[in-house]
């Protein structure tokens, strides 16, 4: 939510800075809306966002580790005889049993057994037919803060792709943004263009009328008609630019093109002001981010010597198959204590310290490229700043020139050739002013991209 805000915010920022235009809020709606809609369907931001689903996912597998694990066990197998004692043994055990009777009947040890009085089978040690039914529990008690870190480390992991993820929306404002301004562009150059047609219309009738009283001659229609020839060849340009931007637009936003085709952006000159305030990119904030997360990765490499506890219990839920030997349950806690590994942990950690110096290197030189960034951003700003001024100038001085051109012509002092020409440096001038808005918009969303103000 704070990001939507920030981004509104910016918005408003492009129309409040410049000067005041009665359908600022319209235009501000329009540019909203197409952000907005780009945001939602741009890829490089749903992917992001199920990465950050699978991070989450991670850390959640790692808490669950301190979850007892319970297994169900069903195994049904076939001897090719009973298990049983020797016949050594057997002879024993039924001896013995012997003994046992006469004593409670009071017959001397050494006479014969009664007649009619049984005695007991030995059962086998396990039938040949054995069926078993168990339920195993694996519990981890203690990870040698593995688990801990591993928690520790996906937080991290998660912000830095959130923080990625601002980075991809700064690239969509960017570019729709540009797109938009684009379209503002192709259509004042159309304005021009138009304005162009209209002095050609009126200096063809006025030389048509000069033609019939022989104050011009034919050649100066056909320059006139040669003009306005290249006048469609400019608008066909122009009109072909403008359905590219609209295409772009659409492959952004997914917004209909007829829809984008009422569009009526403007470009106005901007009100000079420098951006004094700026906020740590999120490039930075996500490599911040991933080095924490190494250093927590580094500790869980170097923890896989510490000992790692768990309990272990087993039931067997059939007691018929059980052989003498067999418990029906267990249950023990056991330590599990890595001491020599052949410097395989050694040299994961090793790895992974690698690693941070690696973000950290890239951190530094980010930096650097940043502040650069920032400066050169400025002062694209106050370079485009003084040229539109010049412009301007350009401007009323070949909006004059071309009338005092024209009062020429029409007194005959001068050729249609040198009227054409000044009505080329109006045009020219005229779409230089534009070019130089957009220019204009253009560096002031550079410098506030630099200054980390978008996202």
């Amino acid at each position: 939510m704070r990001d939507i805000i920030r981004v509104r915010v910016f918005v408003c920022l492009l129309f409040v800075t410049g000067i005041y235009q009665s359908n600022a809020q319209e235009q501000l709606q329009d540019l909203q809306e197409l952000i907005d809609s780009a945001l939602n369907k741009n890829t490089n931001i749903k992917l992001n966002n199920l990465s950050i689903e699978q991070t989450q996912i991670d850390r959640k597998m790692a808490k669950n580790t301190f979850l007892p694990k319970f297994t169900l066990n069903g195994t049904y197998t076939r001897l090719n005889d009973d298990v049983t004692f020797d016949d050594n043994l057997i002879t024993l055990l039924k001896g013995t049993e012997k003994l046992m009777i006469k004593e409670a009947i009071g017959v001397p040890f050494n006479t014969s057994l009664p007649v009619g009085i049984p005695t007991s089978e030995i059962p086998p040690l396990l039938d040949k037919n054995v069926l078993k039914a168990s339920l195993d529990m694996e519990w981890v008690l203690f990870s040698g803060f593995k688990v801990s870190n591993a928690v520790k480390a996906t937080k991290h992991k998660e912000k830095a792709q959130e923080y990625a993820g601002l980075t991809s929306k700064t690239a969509v404002v960017m570019a729709v943004s540009d797109a938009y301004y684009k379209l503002a562009l192709v259509q004042a150059s159309k304005k021009v263009l138009q304005s162009s047609g209209n002095y050609l219309n009126t200096q063809e009738k006025f030389v048509s009328v000069a033609i019939k009283n022989g104050l011009a001659i034919p050649i100066d229609r056909q320059k006139i008609t040669l003009a306005k020839h290249r006048l469609e060849v400019k608008k066909l340009d122009i009109n072909n630019k403008e359905k590219l931007v609209i295409e772009l637009l659409h492959q952004l936003t997914n917004t209909p093109i007829d829809q984008l085709e009422q569009l009526r952006p403007q470009l106005t000159n901007m009100q000079e002001g420098e951006l004094n305030v700026s906020e740590k990119r999120s490039e930075i904030l996500a490599l911040e981010e991933v080095i924490l997360a190494t250093e927590y990765q580094e500790k869980i490499e170097k923890n896989e010597f510490i000992p790692k506890i768990a309990a272990k219990g087993h039931y067997e839920f059939i007691e018929d198959d059980l052989s003498l030997l067999d418990p029906q349950w267990y249950i023990g806690v056991g330590v599990k204590w890595a001491v020599f590994d052949g410097f395989k942990t050694k040299n994961k950690a090793k790895k992974v310290a690698k690693n941070k110096l690696k973000y950290e290197a890239q951190l530094t030189e980010a930096t650097e490229l940043i502040q650069l960034n920032q400066t050169k951003a400025t002062l694209s700003l106050n370079t485009i700043h003084q040229k539109i001024v010049m412009i301007h100038q350009e401007v009323v001085l070949a909006t004059k020139m071309y009338h005092f051109v024209n009062k020429q012509y029409k007194n005959g002092l001068t050729s249609i050739t040198d009227l054409m020409d000044a009505l080329n440096d109006v045009e020219k001038s005229n779409f230089n002013l534009q070019t130089a808005f957009y220019e204009q918009q253009k560096a002031y969303l550079e410098l506030r991209q630099a200054k980390g103000l978008i996202y």
